[in-house]
């Protein structure tokens, strides 16, 4: 996988606009956010997570995907259970995927971050074509940007939130730790 510098898109990644995003402040992109989502939850294998990045999930009768309609959320990448990667917005622009967040005394991460959401619940194991196409995205993106560390939604917000959870094998980024530093413990307040 490669990253093109000048769109930020990720070859081998299957584009899928989202209208959630805007302009980056004028400031290095340094931090990964690992996240999970599943929709509805424990579900897998929906195009329901697609929909929602992208602002076009209906809710089918079911009152918890009633509860997003509407929500304004993205991620710059989602990796489904069977390694497929798609990607909402260029990693150039600013996804709205960590929320409130504070990453070693520097707040709102999504000015700073990319955010890769792993199809999951963070209580089931994630899948190993899920793991090979993450590593390859990491690559993909530290090549292509000043990526210093990698951490968990839950390390940045913690609290709050709980993602990507205990069934995420932070030893499989390893390879990767000569190159970046993988945090793994809560970086600030995320309420």
């Amino acid at each position: 996988m490669r990253l093109d510098p000048t769109t930020g898109r990720l070859g081998g990644a299957r584009w899928r606009a989202s209208p959630f995003f805007n302009a980056r402040p004028d400031t290095p992109i340094t931090l990964v956010v690992i996240h999970h989502i599943s929709l509805p939850p424990a579900v897998f294998g929906t195009n329901d997570v697609d929909d929602l990045f992208r602002g076009t999930l209906t809710p089918k009768g079911d009152p918890f995907l009633e509860s997003l309609v509407g929500l304004e959320v993205s991620s710059h990448f989602f990796i489904r259970r069977t390694g497929e990667v798609l990607q909402y917005v260029s990693t150039l622009d600013r996804a709205w995927h960590a929320g409130v967040s504070t990453f070693e005394g520097r707040e709102n991460c999504n000015d700073f971050s990319v955010g890769i959401e792993l199809e999951g619940t963070g209580d089931v194991p994630y899948t190993d074509p899920q793991y090979e196409a993450l590593l390859g995205v990491l690559e993909a993106l530290i090549d292509a940007h000043p990526i210093g560390a990698i951490t968990g939604h839950e390390h940045i917000a913690p609290g709050r939130k709980t993602d990507p959870g205990p069934s995420f094998d932070w030893s499989r980024l390893q390879t990767l730790a000569n190159r970046v530093r993988i945090v793994t413990k809560p970086q600030g307040g995320g309420e």
